[in-house]
């Protein structure tokens, strides 16, 4: 197929080819309407941007790339430094790529190994409702990391590392029961994620329902329209906006750490306190945690050995040495200052 050029682009959508360029670089001197025009054609049409092809075009047959969608979750920063460490230790080249929130990284992978195949491929975050159609077409070996595909999918056809996500939400909410909490609401992921948020919130089910809790909708708060459910700005605006509507619950369990500290901050903006009003308990284990005031009760993932599994799968299916395998690992219940008994 031809590829598509940023001229290419504005022709389809009715636009200057500066409009295009200002829409990728997400300048705010741009109609937002036209933006998400923009954004969705490029998404259709498979368009990569110059500078990315000029870096793919730089790469040399030992890379390994790496694509993170979740840009604005610190958790996986901590990650990206372990996998650029060990590929480097392995004398490889390393390349990150974000992917958009709202990109397939499927699709993005599909256009790296267009362009110019790396040796393999890491997949930091993403969807678990990828078919066996959709994973047959990458041909560079590849590992996916903090997640794994859902049943039904041959594990012969890929390999994964990660965490049992709905058994460690379950034993989360399970914690902030036995401490006396039976108003539990869920600072969500979007309501049609299919990838963690998702397993995240089957946990959180699955607790209440075996301590005979019934499940109430209203107590999931998911994202407005278009934000990101982990970033602290979600978790401060759909927590204040639930406390502002005279609705109420006696803790919070989020979707990640980084959305409870928006949550925490909600909660002080109201005149309430963590945790003599309101508990809070966190997901992932970022080192803010432990320093935040007070610090967060949470269930830590071990990033730094996941990193590590993840590259060494990833070079044993390079080089031969076996075929695709699977690791969970188990995280860790971390109790500290952001949750109380009552």
């Amino acid at each position: 197929m031809e590829s598509v050029t940023i001229k290419d682009i504005a022709r389809i959508c009715g636009v200057g080819v500066s409009t295009v360029s200002r829409a990728l670089n997400d300048h705010p001197d741009i109609n937002p309407e036209t933006k998400e025009m923009i954004k969705r054609v490029i998404a259709e049409h498979h368009y990569i941007p110059n500078n990315s092809a000029r870096n793919l075009k730089r790469m040399e047959s030992n890379t390994i790339a790496v694509l993170m969608k979740g840009i604005t979750n610190p958790f996986f920063h901590g990650m990206i430094k372990v996998l650029e460490r060990e590929v480097e230790r392995k004398k490889y080249s390393f390349i990150l790529q974000h992917v958009d929130e709202e990109a397939d990284e499927l699709t993005v992978a599909l256009e790296l190994e267009k362009e110019k195949k790396p040796c393999g491929i890491i997949f930091l975050g993403g969807a678990i409702g990828h078919t066996e159609a959709a994973l047959k077409q990458l041909n560079t070996p590849f590992v996916l990391c903090t997640i794994g595909l859902g049943q039904g999918i041959e594990k012969s056809l890929y390999s994964s590392v990660s965490i049992d996500d709905v058994k460690e939400a379950q034993e989360m909410v399970s914690y902030l029961i036995e401490m006396g909490h039976r108003r539990i609401a869920f600072v969500a992921a979007r309501e049609d994620d299919t990838a963690i948020g998702r397993m995240r919130l089957d946990g959180y089910r699955s607790a209440l329902e075996s301590h005979g809790i019934p499940f109430d909708e209203g107590l999931v708060l998911y994202p407005e329209k278009g934000d990101n459910p982990y970033t602290m700005e979600n978790g401060y605006h759909v927590v204040k906006k639930f406390l502002e509507s005279g609705k109420d619950a006696t803790a919070f369990f989020v979707v990640s750490d980084n959305t409870a500290f928006g949550v925490c901050k909600a909660v002080a903006d109201m005149g309430k306190r963590v945790p003599q009003d309101y508990s809070v308990a966190g997901f992932d284990g970022i080192q803010m945690g432990d320093y935040y005031c007070p610090s967060l009760t949470t269930m830590k993932q071990p990033c730094d050995e996941m990193a590590k599994e993840a590259v060494e799968i990833l070079f044993d299916l390079i080089e031969g040495r076996s075929g695709n395998r699977h690791r969970i690992f188990p995280a860790e219940l971390v109790k500290r200052e952001s949750v109380r008994r009552i």
